[in-house]
């Protein structure tokens, strides 16, 4: 009887991992990301990489390590695992796009558009990994790329709205007022009444100098969508080179009640004085 007792006080003392198998820590991971126990399923997938840590199934267990740790607002420990996920899995489709979309957050550009790249040599129809290389081309001002990638997408489906959308801006960034002008209207025939074409029209006759008409495309926006903040940071901004800082100081302080952050404004709101 005592020989069990201490039998049973050792058991007590062997780490949970240890009773357990790599098979039903992953399980029980899964489980906790399902239940939204997300520092429970980060342990439990930690825990049974050290039991394995040779498992090529490590690799799946890292991709799921990084989604986890990228709900928890720890994007740069996610970019970790989800780097050694693709050293165990190379080219893994969905595993490319999370860390490239995390690439993208941290502000690091570069690598998120060499991850694009190595999705689209392996899948050259991938829409998401097209739209955002034609994005990074774009604020490269590798404007030709862009434009061979924004119709790439159209060659795959001729009503993608963002490749249409994508095409209007580059016009618009070369110079080609008229142009852009022309992508947007066309889009407008069937899409009537979507604030954001009208926000990309008043921000290309800002640059063209038709204020007014700028001013009247962004009232009509704020009619369709009253939340979008992109159309008062774009009507402040002209409130403001017209002198009229009680009506900019006004957009802006709407654009921030509807998220968007204070300090990018600061200086704008300092002008507004």
């Amino acid at each position: 009887m005592k020989s069990f007792l201490i039998l049973l006080f050792l058991g007590f003392l062997i780490p949970v991992s240890a009773q357990r198998t790599y098979h039903q820590l992953s399980e029980e991971a899964l489980t906790a990301i399902e239940n939204d126990s997300l520092q429970k399923a980060e342990y439990l997938l930690k825990e049974a990489m050290k039991l394995e840590p040779a498992n090529p199934t490590n690799a799946m267990l890292f991709a799921n390590l990084g989604w986890v740790q990228k709900q928890l607002g720890q994007p740069e420990k996610a970019v970790d695992s989800y780097t050694y996920a693709l050293n165990m899995a190379p080219n893994t489709l969905s595993i490319l796009l999370d860390r490239a979309a995390l690439y993208m957050e941290l502000g690091m550009t570069d690598q998120a558009r060499y991850d694009y790249n190595r999705v689209i040599e392996e899948h050259p129809n991938n829409e998401e990994a097209l739209f955002m290389r034609a994005y990074l081309n774009t604020i490269r001002r590798e404007y030709r790329q862009a434009r061979t990638d924004y119709q790439h997408l159209l060659s795959i489906d001729n009503q993608n709205f963002n490749a249409k959308l994508g095409l209007a801006t580059l016009s618009q960034k070369e110079g080609k007022y008229r142009e852009a002008i022309e992508h947007i209207n066309e889009m407008m025939l069937n899409s009537p009444e979507n604030a954001t074409l009208y926000i990309a029209r008043a921000d290309v006759e800002r640059e063209m100098d038709h204020t007014d008409l700028a001013l009247i495309d962004l009232d009509h926006a704020i009619e369709i969508d009253p939340d979008n903040s992109n159309a008062y940071l774009l009507r402040g901004d002209i409130y403001l080179v017209q002198g009229k800082k009680l009506l900019a100081k006004n957009d802006f302080e709407k654009a921030i009640s509807l998220g968007v952050p204070t300090a990018s404004l600061r200086e704008k709101l300092k002008a507004c004085q």
